[in-house]
């Protein structure tokens, strides 16, 4: 009886296994069906790069989205590793600054202040509930550094030096709150590589105000990434989307190529 009980038990894992591998390829093939821009049925847009008006825009690269000790690596920690999202953005930042671009983050924080409100849509509400952003305080740098909202050590180099634009934190998601596009206006601005987090949320909320405001906008598909849940798969959903509205689609290494021979 133990030894049945014994094979049971380990067809059981077997099979469990076996549905786990075949849902990550299925989930795999999906990703590289809306991946490659050889299989779209829209048409291209043309789109070439000028670095003497373009800049890199990324939105949200803090501790709480790209480290494993931040709140939300449960549900984002597997597509970034498997992305290479980290990698690839520093490779982005370090690409852009060789090539003299602008570079400017669009950052997310929670100041005690906005825990106030009296009311909120539902990821609103469970930001506030898990302090996803938090700092405690609005205004002193010196509670910025270490907390939830703060930049990975690797990064700073490329966003403290000086010349990166560092815009005030966006609100819900999208920049419509802070000075980002006039910023890009100001310096010359209107094509825009853009790259950061939430694929679905406030990346895609990125995109569109930058749209909206007359910008031509390239998506890096492999410095991007979004939640994954029991119901859905937010990369995947927006890659859909970013198909029908971003101008051009690039990976890391076709954004590294394009910086470095285009002029």
């Amino acid at each position: 009886m133990t030894n049945q009980r014994s094979g049971f038990g380990r067809k059981q894992s077997w099979i469990e296994g076996s549905r786990m591998s075949n849902a990550k390829e299925a989930n795999a093939a999906k990703l590289r069906q809306y991946a490659e821009q050889g299989n779209s049925a829209l048409p291209e847009t043309g789109f070439r790069l000028d670095r003497a008006r373009a800049a890199l825009v990324v939105v949200d690269p803090q501790i709480v989205f790209l480290s494993p000790s931040g709140a939300t690596w449960p549900f984002f920690g597997e597509s970034i590793t498997e992305n290479e999202i980290v990698a690839n953005l520093e490779m982005l930042f370090k690409a852009s600054k060789s090539a003299k671009i602008l570079v400017a983050v669009s950052p997310h924080h929670h100041p005690p202040r906005e825990h106030a409100g009296k009311f909120n849509e539902p990821l609103e509400e469970v930001t506030h509930d898990i302090r996803l952003f938090d700092r405690r305080q609005a205004s002193m740098l010196d509670c910025f550094d270490g907390s939830r909202a703060d930049y990975l050590d690797q990064y700073k180099p490329y966003i403290l030096d000086g010349r990166t634009i560092i815009a005030p934190p966006h609100n819900a998601y999208g920049p419509e709150t802070n000075y980002l596009a006039i910023q890009l206006r100001k310096h010359g601005v209107s094509q825009v590589i853009l790259a950061g987090m939430a694929s679905n949320i406030c990346f895609e909320s990125h995109l569109r105000e930058l749209i909206a405001q007359g910008f031509e906008v390239v998506i890096v598909r492999d410095a991007i990434t979004g939640p994954r849940v029991p119901e859905e798969n937010g990369y995947l959903a927006a890659l859909i989307n970013y198909r029908f509205l971003a101008h051009a689609l690039w990976t890391t290494k076709q954004t590294v190529r394009q910086l470095t021979e285009s002029s």
